[in-house]
């Protein structure tokens, strides 16, 4: 008999959000969480901006919309219950242009179909909400929160622990090979047995998936984001969260202000293709990463499909003064002393073969497995409601 029922591989908040909707489901169950860094919530989860979502944005019906605006709650509860700090601060969309107006509609649309509060609210609201923000409209989406994931993370860590989890980090997982009676997991520091693997890994999940005999029909496409702070003497400029009006066409957000929950003052991201799958620096490249993107027929179909947005994208990683432009669209009062980079995070896109970007979460089923090969934001946010929707399609231990 295996010693282990389910091995979740992958340390980010999906992985161990799976692992509590897994000791909810099946308290007796052996489990195993295995992470290739030296720490938890090392990638995706550590390095982003550290938004609670409300799910304004997605489509209805889609994985995202149900999964972040239900997540939005749990998250708020697992906050309260853990002792994590947190805040739902609200945040404003804010049209600069009047091409961006029925798009607003749209969004309230959406909203309202998801279940969520999103009003239209006048220029005297935004001023009240926002001194410093110039627009010509705005929506108001209260639900919307900030916390540092890293805490949360933190707190699954301990909770797991407690629960009797088996967790052992600076794992990187070489191989899953299947036999008469289960799985047996490779890593660098030895092999486990398991009747099922959870593949949460993000940026190397469609390499694991593939590990596992799964072939995920996609390819995962590393996106850095560049963030700028606002020095401490300038963060009067934004009281919470500043959004513009999204691209629809585009699956990210258009850079933004984010309040944190330390007080800090962020600005971004952009969206530039990363040369390495765990691209955290411009200089960091990897070739084996780099090849597989520019042989891929996928990319080249995005490229030429997006490539006005993916050269503005590259001026404003090259170029502050591109940046700060962008940002003055919002808060015209911005000028480059008032920023200093900020650390980076790195999105895993999932792309298909014909160009498209898969814009809902993917959960694939493989031999004895089962593989989350899209999950970028909001599944932070979404994390917990993730893991029970993991657990929903799983067989019984």
């Amino acid at each position: 008999m295996a010693p282990f029922d389910y091995a979740v591989v992958g340390g980010g908040i999906v992985g161990l959000a799976t692992g509590l909707a897994l000791r909810k489901a099946f308290p007796a169950a052996r489990l195993l969480f295995l992470e290739k860094e030296e720490a938890w919530g090392e990638h995706q989860t550590g390095h982003n901006s550290g938004v609670i979502h409300s799910g304004v944005y997605y489509r209805p019906g889609s994985l995202k919309a149900r999964l972040c605006r239900e997540g939005n709650r749990a998250m708020v509860d697992f906050c309260r219950t853990n002792g994590i700090a947190y805040d739902v601060c609200g945040k404003v969309i804010v049209a600069t242009e009047r091409k961006e107006i029925p798009l607003m509609q749209t969004l309230i649309e959406r909203g309202k179909a998801n279940g969520i509060e999103v009003r239209e609210i006048s220029r005297d609201e935004l001023r009240d909400l926002e001194p410093n923000v110039s627009g010509i409209a705005a929506l108001h989406v209260p639900s919307t929160g900030i916390v540092n994931y890293r805490h949360v993370v933190a707190a699954m860590v301990r909770l797991l622990g407690e629960g009797g989890a088996t967790l052992h980090a600076g794992h990187e997982v070489t191989g899953i090979r299947s036999t008469p009676s289960g799985v047996v997991v490779h890593t660098s520091r030895g092999d486990f047995e398991t009747k099922f693997v959870i593949n949460c890994c993000g940026l190397q999940s469609d390499r694991v998936a593939r590990m596992a005999g799964c072939e995920p029909g996609l390819r995962i496409v590393p996106f850095r984001g560049e963030y700028y702070e606002l020095v401490p003497s300038r963060r009067g400029l934004v009281r919470n969260l500043i959004y513009p009006v999204p691209n629809p066409d585009f699956p990210f957000l258009g850079v933004h202000f984010t309040r944190m929950i330390d007080g800090s003052i962020h600005a971004g991201p952009n969206a530039v293709l990363g040369l390495k799958r765990e691209a955290y620096l411009k200089s960091d490249i990897n070739l084996r990463d780099t090849w597989e993107v520019l042989t891929y027929p996928g990319f080249w179909t995005l490229a030429r499909s997006n490539y006005r947005e993916g050269m503005k994208e590259m001026i404003r990683s090259f170029s502050r003064r591109a940046f700060v432009k962008s940002l003055q669209r919002l808060v015209p009062d911005i000028i480059e002393e008032d920023l200093h980079a900020a650390p980076a995070g790195v999105r895993a896109q999932a792309l298909m073969p014909d160009g498209r970007l898969m814009d809902d979460f993917v959960i694939l089923h493989g031999n004895r497995s089962m593989h989350v090969c899209n999950a970028p934001s909001p599944a932070a946010t979404a994390s917990l409601n993730i893991g029970e929707e993991i657990v929903a399609q799983l067989p019984k231990p």
